[in-house]
């Protein structure tokens, strides 16, 4: 299990954007650190929160719940939520589940902020 004290989170902002950048393995340890980040970032209402998981090689079924929640949060509240920059392993995940027909999932952060 990852250590929460290794786990950090990110944050950039470019006008109505946020872009959140974990860091380190996505596990039951480390999901409530990001979905605190989340939560926080959501209270502020962004058109698009954009969550960059470059630095993610590891998310496991904690992970996947709380982007599950962060997206219908976003959709309740008319934002968009994206994600990028996946690891093949953790798309993986996301394929398996067929989370990848639901999520907004693109290959950069460029592609995101369009």
């Amino acid at each position: 299990m990852a250590n929460p004290e290794q786990f950090n989170v990110l944050s950039e902002t470019h006008d109505s954007t946020i872009i959140l950048r974990p860091q380190g393995e996505v596990d039951l340890n480390c999901a409530p650190a990001l979905r605190e980040h989340i939560c926080d970032v959501q209270q502020h209402k962004p058109e698009k929160l954009i969550i960059d998981l470059a630095d993610v090689p590891y998310m496991d079924s904690s992970g996947v719940a709380t982007l599950v929640e962060a997206m219908q949060t976003a959709r309740r509240s008319g934002g968009q939520l994206i994600l990028c920059c996946m690891q093949a392993k953790v798309m993986s995940i996301f394929e398996i589940a067929r989370l990848d027909t639901v999520f907004t999932i693109v290959p950069d952060k460029e592609t995101a902020m369009q």
